[in-house]
């Protein structure tokens, strides 16, 4: 026992305890991507090896016990996990050398777990126990504190367990493994809920979608990407210039033709202007003129036609209702940010 500068008594080994568990979680978590009460559960027995059919090589594996989907997964050691879990089986050995096997409560189920030699246990009191989710929290928060580490404002860092998942699965996806299999390893039920935990940076996106068309324009012919001729340069911007409408703007793809023959009411590509709402009024109404004088002197051919007109008007209008309730124009919404919510036990 000692006392800090503010006169206050100091338990170190209690201390010495924390810091050791606390740096054990930080290095599982990072490298496992798993839940805290999984890592909890973590036991020697958990530490399993595999001979590769195809090599005859030995992998060391890790089993991680059934959580929040009751599903049993394997996870494959790296050579840094693999130094954490040895440390780990030398500090919580006994004098002859076997990791004892203590009873855990499993808060979730409300039931004691048969003894197990849980990687996660210290001694206490002259009693071996577990190592419990609080004083995991406790340990992260006194090593961030230590550490001296602050946001960009300034503000001290605050991080709880299930932060550490989210740091693995961004890192991963970032540096190549596919999400399907971060969601494997994981242990989630969709793919979705795997890329809900990746952060995505502006830098990124935009990397990604230079590299995106460096790949497929490798993949198409130099040809295409030649120098356009003067005339070719002409024709496509005369093409935006004849986009120009009297009811609004035309959509339809460079080089393509007017499949409506230029009945430009009847187009889905017209974007009509909201200006020009009087005159698609105005158009509605002599369509409708038009139809009530070909049912009165028996014009059939010309009813069908004027139908399909009328109703590409009236679907112009519809589009032109909808335009106010769209944002006129665009929104900064920042950098998006995230909230840390403590995770307090399992949830089901």
């Amino acid at each position: 026992m000692a006392f800090d500068s503010a006169g206050r008594r100091r338990y170190l080994k209690d201390a010495e305890n924390r810091a050791f568990w606390g740096w054990a979680a930080i290095e599982f978590f990072q490298h496992t991507g798993a839940r805290i009460e999984e890592m909890l559960e973590i036991s020697h027995h958990s530490i399993v090896q595999y001979k590769l059919p195809t090599t005859g090589e030995v992998v060391p594996l890790l089993q991680i016990a059934p959580s929040k989907t009751d599903e049993e997964r394997i996870l494959l050691v790296s050579p840094e996990l693999a130094d954490v879990l040895s440390i780990m089986v030398a500090r919580v050995r006994d004098a002859s050398g076997v990791v004892p096997s203590i009873a855990a409560y499993d808060a979730a189920e409300r039931v004691w777990n048969p003894p197990m030699p849980l990687l996660f246990q210290w001694r206490r009191a002259g009693q071996n126990r577990p190592v419990s989710a609080g004083t995991i929290r406790k340990s992260l928060t006194e090593i961030l504190e230590a550490s001296g580490l602050t946001t960009a404002g300034g503000d001290p860092l605050h991080f709880q367990p299930h932060d550490f998942r989210r740091i693995f699965v961004t890192d991963a996806i970032l540096n190549g493994l596919p999400p399907h299999i971060a969601q494997v390893i994981c242990g989630h039920k969709s793919l979705e809920t795997t890329m809900g935990y990746k952060a995505l940076y502006p830098t990124e996106a935009i990397e990604a979608h230079r590299g995106f068309i460096a790949r497929r324009r490798a993949l198409r012919p130099g040809t295409e990407y030649r120098t356009p001729t003067n005339d070719e340069w002409d024709a496509f911007l005369a093409h935006f210039e004849k986009r120009k409408l009297s009811l609004g703007t035309c959509a339809r793809a460079f080089g393509t033709p007017c499949v409506h023959e230029h009945a430009c009411v009847r187009c889905s590509l017209l974007r009509p202007d909201p200006a020009q709402r009087p005159r698609l009024i105005e158009i509605r109404q002599n369509l409708l003129d038009r139809i009530a004088e070909a049912e009165r002197e028996g014009w059939l051919g010309e009813i069908e036609g004027l139908r399909v007109s009328l109703a590409g008007a009236n679907d112009k209008l519809t589009q032109l209702d909808d335009f106010p309730a769209r944002p006129s124009r665009n929104v900064d919404l920042g950098m998006p940010t995230v909230a840390f919510r403590p995770r307090e036990g399992r949830q089901r």
